[in-house]
């Protein structure tokens, strides 16, 4: 399943049933570069991992999704574990990381000083805290600590030609940590992606230039968005809502943007959700069959290109 691939076509109904096995999402927008030949242009987003904190292993279903992490243009992470190893291509040296918050199914010291980054950026709420996780992984390892970037709500940070705006997350940590989330911006490419938290916050909404109060807004491209909980009444209804978003949380969001044409997407793109719980959602078999449009469940190995 890590290596499935959906298939250009014409409908987005065969769009969605067709599987391959390059791992590149394959319709008019989303092309595999080593069928063309051509390099692709656009932003380069490949799922390293899609699972939320419960997964530990092979489900009874024999699923599994590594912790949820992206990697981007092959340079540049978003989050990563040791679960996640494994995903990366074969040679790839990522430049820098972008930690979204300190949860242990989201960072490990240990895995980062590994990587051999040269830069980590995370929200200066807990620089502290991290200065002390990374020297002593760094005493364990004998590998010495990155650049540690500290960031605060609204900064832009500019890696070669895409900048990474911190927004604001809705997740509880403790009573310091702030969580982030990211807009991500090359040329005119304009992606949030969001995990985890509680839905978009109106803050959040009015830096990225999405909140429709805003007259003069600048709408994002594409959308990549955390849905811990479930489908339906029941993912509406669980003790995560006030930290995680659920599909209904995550759909209601895409129908208002699209409506006030603050999110404006080619013509057969989804909006891809990850940080799936094991527990609360059905196989990915069944989610791409009843997710509805434009929503489209992310798996590991997926790669896209906005």
């Amino acid at each position: 399943m890590d290596r499935r691939n959906f298939l250009r076509t014409v409908g987005a109904t065969a769009a969605a049933a067709a599987v391959a096995e390059t791992g590149v999402h394959a319709n008019p927008f989303f092309m595999d570069k080593k069928k063309t030949g051509k390099k692709e242009s656009g932003l380069h987003v490949r799922f390293l991992g899609t699972g939320a904190a419960d997964w530990k292993g092979p489900d009874d279903r024999g699923e599994h999704r590594r912790l949820s992490s992206v990697l981007l243009d092959n340079r540049i992470l978003i989050d990563f574990t040791p679960t996640d190893e494994d995903m990366l291509p074969e040679g790839c040296k990522p430049e820098c990381i972008f930690y979204t918050h300190s949860h242990a199914d989201h960072y490990n010291p240990e895995a980062l000083l590994k990587l051999g980054v040269s830069k980590a950026y995370l929200g200066k709420t807990w620089l502290t805290r991290a200065w002390k996780s990374m020297n002593d992984a760094s005493a364990k390892t004998g590998i010495p600590v990155p650049e540690l970037v500290p960031l605060g709500i609204g900064e832009t940070t500019v890696c070669g030609d895409i900048a990474i705006t911190a927004l604001p997350a809705n997740h509880a940590i403790n009573a310091t940590e702030q969580a982030l989330i990211y807009l991500i911006e090359k040329g005119p490419v304009r992606v949030i992606y969001a995990t985890d938290t509680g839905g978009i916050m109106g803050v959040a909404a009015r830096i990225a230039g999405i909140d429709p109060h805003v007259k003069d807004g600048t709408p994002i491209t594409g959308l990549i968005m955390e849905a811990t909980m479930g489908m339906g009444a029941k993912g509406d209804e669980d003790y995560r809502l006030f930290t995680h978003s659920s599909v209904n949380t995550v759909h209601r969001t895409v129908k208002m943007l699209l409506k006030r044409k603050r999110l404006i997407m080619q013509e057969g793109q989804y909006v891809y959700l990850t940080h799936l719980a094991r527990t609360l959602h059905p196989t990915q078999a069944e989610l791409d069959a009843q997710l509805p449009t434009p929503l489209k469940a992310a798996y590991d190995g997926l790669e896209v290109v906005f």
